[in-house]
């Protein structure tokens, strides 16, 4: 089937590769599913969670009904699927954020409001691929992109949990924002109905390249709509905000207050 949008198509690690190391069926263990794990000690936890702020999150998350949490694995039930994602400790864009699981039930919930089927969908940041996955299940032509070194276990997720569910094979590149922007992905030729961001906005230096990539998919007269879930945690999320709102017509579309998280809705300004 043709892509729904005239978007080039980069270089890409091949999501149907065959893997060996945990596809389902293959081991019956690992696709076991298991109960949320006790959360133990003090000192357990400060050895498998370094920084206090993944503690809280993954906590959070482990809490809610549609979420099974352990050490390597969670599951979601988003979309009407199960979704097993790998994690890792070895980096922040291998675990699940609760900007991501935010905005995934919010698109779940609101398919009216925000339709994706047959649309082209890029997400910048993509991590474990949690939200790259929920928009293919919804229908989406999607693009997900991360540093290089995060590929490899999110081209292993978007397989995993994409294969014989979706409407098209999601695909996987590296961006590294704010680089080679229109080398990489020429404004002549990929365009995208939306562009999604989850827990892209943390203790990081990056934040004007980080901007500057969203400026570059969400152009004046693109039609390209922005869709941006942050969970508030440092006085440089409330800065970049304050930016963004400044450079985007911008809707806040929900406030979790539970959870500090915000969804946004953001065009380009004319």
């Amino acid at each position: 089937m043709e892509s729904p949008s005239t978007v080039k198509q980069p270089d890409q690690e091949d999501p149907k590769k065959e893997r060996t190391d945990g596809e389902p069926g293959e081991n019956k263990e690992e696709e076991e599913r298991p109960q949320v794990m006790d959360n133990g000690t003090q000192d357990e936890r400060k050895q498998r969670f370094p920084n206090p702020n993944m503690v809280s999150d993954c906590k959070q998350m482990a809490s809610e009904s549609s979420v099974s949490y352990t050490l390597g694995k969670e599951f979601f039930l988003i979309a009407g699927h199960e979704i097993c994602i790998r994690e890792s400790l070895d980096s922040y864009g291998a675990l699940v954020w609760p900007g991501a699981v935010a905005l995934s039930q919010f698109l779940e919930n609101n398919r009216q409001q925000v339709n994706f089927l047959d649309k082209a969908v890029l997400e910048i940041g993509a991590g474990t691929g949690l939200l790259s996955i929920v928009a293919s299940l919804l229908g989406a032509w999607v693009t997900a992109t991360d540093l290089p070194e995060i590929l490899p276990n999110l081209t292993f997720n978007l397989s995993r949990n994409s294969k014989g569910r979706c409407r098209y094979t999601p695909q996987v590149t590296a961006l590294t924002w704010g680089h080679d922007l229109e080398k990489d992905f020429p404004s002549t030729s990929c365009h995208y109905d939306y562009v999604l961001a989850a827990d892209v906005v943390y203790h990081h230096n990056y934040l004007e390249e980080l901007l500057a990539t969203m400026h570059h998919f969400c152009k004046p007269g693109s039609g390209t709509t922005l869709m941006w879930a942050n969970k508030v945690r440092f006085q440089s999320d409330l800065k970049f905000t304050e930016r963004f709102k400044s450079c985007f017509d911008t809707t806040l579309m929900t406030e979790l207050k539970e959870g500090d998280v915000m969804i946004y809705k953001a065009t380009a300004r004319e």
